[in-house]
């Protein structure tokens, strides 16, 4: 699942939402990804119209949130969490949790330093900071 190919990274989307709704056998990173959308139900009808959405440009500036985005950042740092990687991820991500109440909550919190990290790198060219990341994982919790 992890390309670079926006088509190929949707198209992944759409087969394993439809695996689900045919009750097909799912790999564990399809079960992953399954368990992301139906936390979001407000996205599972797009996953449902592929010929609608899969080329859907998503504009920040008209107020739109990407999907594929948003649940990719859901793998990403339930990955993350799971892992301990990097270490000390998983004791933040308890005390969001204690925080904001429940695990989903506490991920769309921790998602926005994330996401904060992920442009910086892309805007310097350069690798991705993790002490930076959990500094700022930690000063918002």
């Amino acid at each position: 699942m992890y390309t670079m190919d926006r088509q190929q990274m949707r198209h992944h989307f759409f087969q394993t939402w439809q695996k689900f709704q045919t009750q097909q056998m799912l790999t564990s990173l399809e079960q992953q990804l399954v368990q992301v959308i139906l936390d979001h139900p407000e996205y599972q009808p797009i996953f449902n119209q592929p010929d609608k959405y899969l080329d859907k440009d998503y504009l920040p500036e008209f107020g739109e949130t990407n999907p594929y985005l948003h649940l990719g950042l859901h793998l990403t740092l339930r990955d993350q969490i799971a892992t301990d990687r990097p270490m000390g991820i998983n004791q933040i991500f308890q005390q969001y949790c204690q925080k904001f109440g429940d695990n989903l909550a506490a991920e769309h919190e921790m998602m926005e330093c994330l996401a904060t990290s992920l442009w910086q790198s892309m805007q310097q060219g350069g690798q991705f900071d993790l002490e930076n990341y959990l500094e700022n994982l930690r000063t918002r919790v």
